[in-house]
């Protein structure tokens, strides 16, 4: 029979008490500034309970993919075959790292919310536009300064390093279209998951490798095509990005290489176009005579087989940001080999 409030557990469900008298549990200290950190990153899973604006506004910008695109200036200044260590050169480095990564990378990723908005308000709803703790003309405002600011400093580097035709300029302009015409319609380049991917993987490797060339060097053909052959690798690397948007690419009819291929299937495509287009710049060092860097960098290409086989293949919806943390250092590292080789053979 019942009883009062002060009634004895139940035999019958002897959890019934401890459920309702169970206290909630505190919130981790630590799990809280990792969400925290995660946020200011732009990372997955970044969902917080309060924000200032401009924590929003960084995270707009995701820091956390500035990282290949800071990086590509170092082998494009190696591949010039003319950086010294001189603190002039560093500082253009430095200026350069800015240009690539929180200004034209962060305009890329602030042009690309906020076209997303209503896929992110499907896979990411803690965002800052979905979850509506931003405006939309703040996000407008933000693409502007930075595209602006990205541009003219393009053209003062230019202008400092004396260049009769703005080609840093030019590059950056560049970058800037590919970045609107990936994210926006009518042609919205992330519709087709080769294009969308490819674009990116030039972004990644191409651009900031011309850029960082530019800067201590002659920009030319060679260089241009052979990165552009390169960025095929950093295709594949685009491609797991996607697998955590696939849901909502699913719903807004963009053909992704997960939604094309499935999960496995793209996990495949992106490791075999990784593997497959690093083997070729190692060919072609064999073939240009430079057969130290070449063994260099297929050493390499081994430890990022390795975790490929270890997190990505295995559950690549579980392992994406994990695979990369721990295959990207080989790539990026892979990508100074090549830059050095070209910048010490004196062919270029």
């Amino acid at each position: 029979m019942a009883s009062g409030s002060a009634a004895a557990p139940s035999l019958e469900d002897p959890g019934a008490a401890s459920e309702e008298t169970a206290p909630e549990p505190k919130p981790n200290k630590s799990d809280k500034g990792s969400k925290r950190a995660r946020q200011l990153l732009g990372m997955k899973g970044a969902e917080v309970e309060s924000r200032s604006i401009w924590q929003l506004h960084l995270q707009l910008m995701k820091p956390v993919t500035w990282i290949p695109l800071v990086w590509g200036l170092i082998p494009g200044a190696a591949s010039s075959g003319h950086f010294t260590w001189t603190w002039e050169n560093v500082g253009l480095i430095l200026v350069g790292m800015i240009l690539a990564g929180p200004l034209m990378a962060g305009y890329t990723q602030t042009v690309n919310e906020y076209y997303d908005r209503e896929i992110d308000a499907i896979n990411e709803p803690y965002r800052p536009i979905p979850s509506g703790a931003i405006s939309l003309g703040r996000v407008i405002a933000q693409i502007w300064v930075l595209l602006i600011l990205g541009v003219g400093l393009a053209y003062g580097l230019d202008w400092y390093t004396g260049h009769e035709f703005p080609v840093i300029t030019c590059i950056a302009l560049g970058g800037a279209l590919v970045a609107y015409i990936y994210s926006a319609p009518p042609l919205k380049l992330k519709r087709n998951g080769w294009l969308g991917n490819y674009a990116l993987g030039a972004s990644y490797i191409a651009l900031p490798w011309w850029t960082g060339h530019a800067l201590f060097g002659q920009l030319n053909w060679t260089v241009c095509i052979l990165t552009l052959i390169y960025s095929l690798a950093g295709l594949g690397i685009a491609v797991v990005n996607d697998f955590k948007s696939i849901e909502g690419d699913k719903q807004f009819g963009l053909a992704s290489l997960p939604v094309m291929f499935g999960a496995m299937g793209a996990a495949w495509i992106s490791v075999l176009m990784i593997d497959l287009f690093q083997l070729s710049m190692a060919s072609f060092l064999v073939g240009a005579g430079m057969q130290l860097y070449a063994a260099i960098l297929v050493l390499l290409i081994i430890p990022q087989i390795t975790f490929q086989d270890m997190y990505f293949l295995r559950d690549p919806l579980k392992n994406d940001v994990k695979y990369q943390a721990s295959a990207q250092p080989f790539l990026v590292l892979g990508m100074l080999v090549v830059g050095l080789a070209l910048g010490r053979s004196g062919l270029w």
